[in-house]
């Protein structure tokens, strides 16, 4: 039966690729084909096939021996969180991911619980085997030690284990409940051996190793030496080893210190293959019920733009009044699907895990270095979110771009419709980005050579920037939203959409086109600021000419803004996505 399996598992392969080729006859697949084509070539397979004297054993100099030697111990402690939090958090059962076909044709039929772990196992192998090429590649070229092929097999290893793990452990979720233990008695009984296990570690390095001085959190090199040093001694060690083992085949400088920890991994890796094939569990009321609701989603995502049906109504951000500005309810709307992202829980919980560990951190660490890397780390959270949020957040046109003809029968002007499609994902940026720069206000005491940063001077800059973010973020919303609406054919919605080398193609014309825009579209602002903050310098000072100059660029990025939604709003008015052909 296993071989009736596996031709279903090379004719489904076979198909999809097929269907990829026959696609390429659209221009915008071929486009995005040679795009993605061209991308894939000179970023993994030119240093594979030709590589250069450069890159062949040429070392970052930022790697040193140190911290290659940390690597094994650290990594290991992220497996160790990673595989707690998969015991820790889910509460369903056991459910293979299976598609709805499958499991009508499969699960009838006469085949056994056993082989069908093994179709899922061979199935899981294909996402395995493009994950670890991908992974394979980029630490090639930036890794240290070893070979591609002890790196391509050193990842192959970790993923197929984790991957076994992570459904063993499912089927140990779900023993649990057959045996009446609850979702909440499990967990508190495994929280309840972690914490004991790390106050065991704790206890054992405390007794060890000193506590940390300034000097090992002076900046990033020391604070990982310090780490390195404590996951390595005592009770750490033993509790990470299984861990370490995962990672070491990987981590090996040359080929007898890779078939070295070959075995010990491979050992590992078998012991969960048999944990895994040996377990009776049943699964297959869960995976059709999983396979079920999929097919739902995606059925209910094609039909409503994302929006889906039959769930549980999402609490509104605010109360919406009967009468007020129009773009108003948009946010509204937008608001609540955005869903988790915009509520008081998260918040809550951005506060906790990352504003007040920053604070305490900077005010424990008592040196400038320590002060500043707080300080980058915020900084690089504000660029983050300029660069990246206006992709992720997309609870505008790019949501609603198959509820378009609902959009353009509302009685309203079309730059009004654009405005409100654009505040939801504005919003939330600027209310994170806002955040960030309170965190640094309080944090950036010193500079990195432990000088103090006077509050007048964070307070300046951080009043400058929350002027202008907000316009920034609207105006990097505007360049993907007209995308949207000028080229909605080439646009990608849903999860029916394009994947593969023709859709990253796409997604970079569409990045480079849109960072080309960003820039040419900062330029009038810098040069505004510029002007104003090299005359007011001289009469007020630099601290009171940095909110004066904000100010000045937030005049001009707010005239940008209102020519962009006013030309927006003009093509929505003529938008007909039936003249497109957008499939």
């Amino acid at each position: 039966m296993i071989g009736a399996l596996l031709y279903l598992q090379f004719r489904s392969t076979a198909n999809q690729f097929v269907s990829r080729i026959k696609r390429l006859k659209k221009p915008k697949y071929l486009a995005g084909f040679l795009v993605g084509g061209f991308y894939f070539y000179f970023y993994f397979f030119r240093t594979l096939l030709f590589p250069s004297r450069k890159s062949v054993g040429a070392a970052p100099p930022e790697l040193t021996p140190d911290i290659l030697a940390g690597l094994e111990p650290v990594g290991a402690a992220l497996l160790f969180i990673i595989v707690l939090f998969k015991w820790v958090l889910p509460h369903e059962r056991a459910a293979l991911n299976f598609t709805e076909a499958e499991v009508t044709f499969l699960f009838p039929a006469p085949v056994k619980r056993r082989t069908l772990i093994h179709f899922k196992l061979l199935k899981s192998q294909m996402g395995i085997l493009f994950s670890t090429l991908l992974m394979a590649f980029l630490s090639n070229r930036v890794g240290q030690g070893g070979a591609a092929w002890i790196h391509l097999v050193g990842w192959w290893i970790l993923f197929s284990t984790l991957n076994l793990h992570f459904l063993g452990a499912s089927f140990a979720r779900t023993r649990m409940l057959d045996a009446g233990i609850t979702n909440t008695q499990r967990r508190i009984a495994l929280l309840a051996v972690v914490m004991i296990l790390l106050g065991a570690v704790i206890y054992w390095t405390s007794r060890t190793i000193t506590a940390p001085t300034n000097d090992d959190l002076a900046d990033l090199r020391a604070m990982w030496t310090y780490a390195t040093r404590a996951l390595d001694t005592g009770a750490a060690s033993i509790l990470l080893y299984p861990f370490r083992i995962m990672v070491r085949p990987f981590l090996a400088q040359d080929a007898i210190a890779f078939l070295n920890a070959l075995w010990p991994a491979a050992t590992l890796l078998v012991l969960h293959y048999v944990w895994v094939i040996r377990s009776d569990v049943a699964f297959e009321e869960a995976s059709a019920d999983l396979a079920r609701k999929r097919a739902e989603l995606i059925s209910a995502a094609r039909q409503s733009g994302g929006q889906i049906a039959g769930r549980k109504p999402k609490r509104p951000p605010f109360a919406l009044a009967s009468i007020g500005p129009t773009p108003v309810a948009l946010l509204w709307k937008n608001l609540i699907g955005a869903g988790s992202m915009f509520t008081p829980r998260m918040w809550i919980v951005l506060a906790c895990v990352f504003g007040l560990p920053a604070v305490v951190f900077s005010m424990n660490a008592g040196s400038g270095p320590a002060s500043s890397i707080v300080g980058m780390l915020v900084l690089m959270g504000v660029i983050w979110s300029l660069l990246a949020g206006p992709q992720i957040l997309r609870q505008d046109f790019r949501q609603d771009l198959r509820m378009v003809d609902v959009l353009k029968i509302y009685p309203l002007a079309g730059w009004r419709v654009v405005l409100g499609e654009l505040l939801a994902p504005a919003v939330i940026l600027a209310a994170v980005q806002w955040f960030l720069l309170l965190l640094g206000v309080v944090v950036l005491t010193q500079g990195p050579d432990g000088a103090p940063v006077p509050l007048t001077a964070r307070l300046s800059v951080a009043a400058g920037a929350a002027m202008v973010l907000p316009l920034i973020d609207l105006i990097s919303l505007l360049i993907p939203n007209a995308a949207v609406l000028i080229f909605p054919a080439w646009f990608q919605t849903g999860q029916e959409g394009a994947h593969g080398v023709e859709a990253t193609g796409q997604r970079l014309i569409f990045a480079i086109g849109q960072l080309l825009a960003f820039l040419v579209a900062l330029i009038p602002a810098v040069m505004v600021f510029a002007l104003v903050f090299f005359v007011a310098r001289f009469g007020v000072g630099w601290v009171a000419a940095v909110p004066l100059a904000s100010m000045a660029a937030a005049v001009a990025l707010a005239a940008e803004v209102a020519l962009g939604i006013g030309f927006l709003g003009k093509i929505f008015e003529r938008f007909d996505l039936s003249a497109d052909g957008q499939t």
